[in-house]
């Protein structure tokens, strides 16, 4: 998640959470949080409208899952604790998701495999139910993921 909008979730300013940072610099090690290239940066605020308005004197820090949790260490407020169990809770049900459907279609996968091998007659019968499987299985992917601030 960038800077800029794990601020805006804690109601803190940009510069606030990065100097917050910068003066517990070392619980964030690389892969904890970094910091983007002016490149990909650029990349970054071409693709969505509302970064082309972020106009910043440095890049933006990216935090994983580990950076945002080591956040509550550093962030004390109230506000802080509530968002960070929100975004823990949250990478835990996105993990959980893509468990569980990776499982899912590898079992499809073994059940397609089993009934080519074994069913003669009706393989294209077959063939049609496992492209219509796989058309369910992608409008089940989350479409956006976001994190919406509990009162």
């Amino acid at each position: 998640m960038l800077d800029s909008d794990l601020a805006m979730l804690y109601e803190v300013e940009t510069k606030v959470l990065n100097q917050a940072v910068k003066r517990n610099i070392k619980r964030f090690p690389e892969h904890y949080m970094f910091q983007l290239t002016s490149d990909e940066w650029k990349n970054l605020r071409s693709q969505f409208v509302t970064f082309s308005k972020d106009i910043r004197k440095y890049t933006p820090y990216v935090f994983t899952e580990q950076g945002v949790a080591m956040l509550s260490s550093v962030l004390r407020s109230e506000k802080a604790i509530q968002i960070n169990i929100q975004i823990i809770d949250t990478f835990v049900k996105m993990r959980q998701w893509v468990l569980e459907n990776k499982e899912l279609a590898q079992r499809l996968s073994q059940l397609e495999h089993y009934f080519i091998q074994h069913c003669n007659d009706d393989k294209e019968d077959f063939k049609r139910i496992y492209e219509a499987l796989g058309l369910l299985m992608d409008r089940t992917k989350p479409s956006e993921i976001g994190f919406k601030v509990k009162e």
